[in-house]
């Protein structure tokens, strides 16, 4: 028995593109299994199957646009898949350029196809029994390989691959049918990175194996999806990028005591008044004054690339790791406006709830320890942004006031460590230095901030 399997209901959206075929004629499929994936401007959707059978014609190719009703497939129905089943619904995922940058219900929901489908019994020709090592695709010809265009991964990874560089055709899948997984692409960077003579150019010597039971008792901990997804990212921001890092001192004096004159006015807002949302203030100021801090450098390394909006990152601290939620135009916010984002972004962060859509397109980011201590770091760039602030526990100190009456002219100020780390491609040291201070000027005074 032969039934047309059509696209399910996707919500409102119609004509959109297939960036992805996931079976192929002959192949025994069950319900659930994925079909094809679209892909409109906000989100990609992976069309499941209805029921189980094998596929006998496709209907589609990658390129078409479809809308809810479009046949995809035959499928042959086995006896007990006969029987009429509720049609599947979409399964929506938003379109990331961090993939440790979707929410968590989504993020469980796609885990949770990927385990069914390395996990359980597969009925295909080949199925795939284990993992490939790193050191097996070292060892893959790639001579013969597809177009990255017609490489087996979902878009997600594809999108994961594009940020870190990675060349999907060097990559060897260790999914289903050869499907590369977002795992085996950070095998391949890892790798990379510990090979630096045969993949990587930077001659970097392999860390060694070692025994460490031979030592006394351990405990091995796995790291989490977001540590993963995130030291990849840092490695490659650290070793890729010229960090340079400007350190500086601002006297916050005057700042703290408006925001705890304001604390009663913010509660009745409904928002928390932190220092934060002066800073972000200060730098969105600063970076009008030096555009060349609010740039990405272009892929080429020979242009660069001037942002006209102002975007900011701020680095939250969550029970399973840092993540860097955007506040948008902040420019053009007030700072009730700006606390009640913040406030938002950093619950959603800390319960994992976070979009792809919510870690996007930040210009500069802003990475706070003041909560917990330290007079200064150095904050890895977050790319492609060119440059990251810093901050660290403000310290009462006593600073000389040459307008003290008396021969005391020393006075007990509250001064703010900030530490400004830059690409110094883009940025010279006499920039970062006059960036720096011009911030210094704009929170000793925050009325300043209204010229």
């Amino acid at each position: 028995m032969l039934e047309k399997i059509l696209v399910p209901d996707i919500g409102d959206y119609s004509n959109v593109e297939i960036i992805g075929i996931a079976v192929n004629v002959g192949d025994t499929i069950k319900p659930e299994d994925e079909l094809i994936t679209l892909e409109t401007d906000k989100a990609t959707m992976e069309i499941p199957a209805p029921r189980a059978g094998k596929v006998a014609e496709l209907l589609v190719k990658v390129g078409d646009k479809v809308s809810k009703g479009s046949a995809i497939l035959m499928l042959e129905l086995t006896d007990a898949a006969a029987k009429p089943q509720a049609a599947p619904v979409a399964n929506p995922t938003t379109t990331n350029a961090m993939p440790q940058q979707v929410s968590s219900s989504v993020a469980e929901r796609r885990d949770g196809l990927v385990e069914r489908r390395v996990g359980a019994p597969d009925t295909r020709e080949n199925p795939v029994e284990r993992r490939v090592g790193p050191a097996e695709r070292r060892q893959v010809n790639t001579a013969n390989l597809p177009s990255q265009h017609n490489v087996y991964a979902g878009p997600g990874v594809r999108r994961f691959a594009r940020q870190l560089g990675v060349d999907l055709n060097q990559v060897s899948g260790s999914g289903r049918k050869s499907r590369i997984l977002e795992d085996d692409v950070q095998d391949y960077v890892r790798d990379a990175l510990s090979n630096g003579p045969q993949t990587s150019g930077l001659n970097i010597t392999p860390a060694q194996e070692i025994d460490f039971t031979k030592f006394g008792a351990i405990t091995v901990q796995p790291m989490n999806r977001i540590q993963k997804i995130s030291g990849a990212f840092l490695h490659r921001n650290w070793v890729t990028i010229p960090h340079v890092t400007q350190f500086d001192e601002a006297n916050i004096s005057e700042l703290e005591a408006f925001r705890q004159g304001q604390k009663d006015v913010a509660e009745k807002q409904g928002v928390k008044l932190t220092p934060i949302v002066f800073i972000m203030k200060a730098v969105v100021a600063a970076l009008k004054q030096f555009p060349k801090f609010n740039a990405s450098l272009s892929a080429n390394g020979e242009e660069l690339i001037l942002k006209q909006y102002f975007h900011i990152g701020v680095a939250v601290d969550t029970p399973n790791g840092l993540v860097v939620p955007v506040i948008r135009d902040a420019d053009k916010k007030g700072l009730f406006e700006l606390a009640a984002d913040l406030g938002t972004v950093s619950k959603k962060a800390r319960e994992g709830k976070l979009s792809g859509a919510d870690m996007q397109g930040g210009c500069f980011t802003i990475s706070s320890l003041g909560g917990i201590g330290g007079t200064a770091f150095t904050p890895i760039i977050n790319a492609p942004e060119v440059a990251i602030l810093g901050v660290s526990k403000a310290q009462q100190k006593l600073i000389f006031d040459a307008n003290l009456s008396g021969e005391n002219k020393f006075a007990a100020q509250l001064m703010l460590p900030l530490s400004l780390s830059y690409d110094h491609r883009v940025i010279d040291g006499a920039d970062a230095a006059r960036f720096t201070a011009f911030l210094v000027t704009l929170l000793a005074d925050i009325r300043r901030l209204l010229l």
